[in-house]
């Protein structure tokens, strides 16, 4: 049973069924959910909406008479008809800067990255809990972000890169989407698309896991094996995200698509629409490559992360999954020894890349610290193999997780 009644008689625990007026003047992106939090109630009554309808069967009364109306609910399909939400997620605390807001641009190159990569993670934090409010996300507010991390790829593309895989496991999501990106970023123009597209597939990037806001935190930080159930959860995610950005202004169909799609895999075995080869759009096909390394390369609360180097070698050998060309334009935009691989030199020692040499990209900035021939480790040296005169070179990429070490990723990103 419907009941018509003013917005200011609304709290949490009510069950919002229609609301009177234009999608124009309220920030929701649904129209039909249970009310969670008094900040849900508060944008309704800061939305200038008089009248509400609320869901007797679904949520709470007004505590006491109220002169408004009452109605049977419209029959399914109809204006008004009241649709089941998507699982909401609990509120988050006070929102993190505006994505619109700029980190400082003062300092070295790495601290300029560094400070962008946190504010990038708190302008996603802040997406977040405005999907978890119900809110419309505004595709035009997130490019102000791509903008500034593709400048700083532009810059320097293996600092910023590196700096956005070092993260805890509780900033996962966020810095993910960060992440995919930068990396959609430098394999558009590494594809040689036009700035414009470029953009695009940056803020696709950004958006591609929005979904995931709205998945109960008990199963998206879940640190063991997924149950069937959750994994079907789970695999929802990409469809939740998709429907949301349909209703976002500035965010077309083909970034919206990336969230839908980037599951999927060339040899039809993805989901979730199952869709192979150039049934994926190009987009999405590139959205899989980055979303994918991304995920292998991280440390999340079921596996310990994989070296980016032996990541490009494994995701290599999966025939299937990836458009060969795209993949191909991938490695060309990490590089063949991305930052953070553990390498073999001909001088018998281990060493972790540290910076990429766009104009020799098989010989890095590295970071010497174990000797093969005595087995132990030997005090760090930075060595530049594209050094005139400098006769070490790399031999192999080592799977770091063989070695045990656990120290790879401060050895790289200290500057001394």
């Amino acid at each position: 049973m419907l009941k018509k009644i003013p917005t200011a008689a609304l709290r949490p625990g009510m069950y919002l069924a229609r609301i009177e007026g234009s999608y124009l003047q309220h920030p929701f992106w649904r129209r039909s959910f249970r009310l969670a939090t008094q900040d849900e109630v508060q944008v309704l009554h800061d939305s200038g909406i008089a009248e509400v309808w609320i869901d007797l069967t679904r949520g709470d009364d007004v505590a006491g008479p109220t002169p408004a109306a009452v109605s049977e609910p419209p029959a399914a399909g109809q204006p008004g008809a009241v649709a089941e939400p998507p699982a909401a997620a609990p509120a988050s605390p006070a929102p993190p800067p505006s994505v619109a807001a700029r980190p400082p641009r003062s300092g070295t190159a790495r601290e300029r990255a560094l400070a962008l990569r946190d504010h990038a993670k708190s302008a996603v934090t802040s997406l977040f809990a405005d999907v978890r409010l119900g809110k419309v996300i505004d595709g035009g507010a997130c490019l102000p972000l791509v903008d500034q991390i593709s400048q700083s790829l532009q810059e320097d593309a293996g600092t910023f890169l590196g700096l956005v895989r070092l993260r805890r496991q509780d900033e996962y999501t966020y810095l993910h989407s960060v992440a995919v990106c930068a990396l959609m970023v430098g394999l558009a123009r590494e594809m040689g698309q036009g700035e414009d597209a470029v953009r695009q597939a940056g803020l696709a990037g950004l958006l591609h896991d929005l979904g995931k806001a709205l998945m109960p935190l008990d199963v998206l930080n879940k640190p063991g094996r997924l149950t069937d159930a959750e994994f079907a959860i789970m695999r929802g995610d990409p469809e939740r995200g998709w429907r949301m950005l349909r209703e976002s202004p500035h965010v077309d169909e083909a970034a919206a698509d990336v969230c839908l799609h980037h599951h999927e895999k060339m040899d039809g075995s993805g989901y979730p629409h199952g869709l192979a080869g150039d049934g994926i759009s190009l987009l999405s096909r590139m959205g899989a490559v980055c979303d994918v390394y991304d995920a292998i390369t991280s440390n999340r609360p079921y596996k310990t992360a994989w070296d980016p180097g032996e990541s490009l070698r494994r995701m290599a050998q999966w025939k299937g999954h990836f458009d060969p060309a795209v993949f191909k334009a991938f490695v060309r935009t990490v590089g063949i020894y991305p930052v953070g691989t553990l390498v073999r030199l001909e001088s018998q020692r281990l060493a972790v890349v540290c910076e990429q040499r766009p104009s020799a990209l098989q010989r890095p900035l590295v970071k010497v610290f174990y000797s093969l021939r005595s087995n132990l480790r030997i005090p760090p040296v930075l060595l530049e193999l594209d050094r005139p005169g400098c006769r070490d070179a790399i031999v192999g990429v080592e799977p770091a997780e063989g070695w045990g070490f656990q120290d790879l990723d401060r050895l790289w990103s200290d500057p001394g």
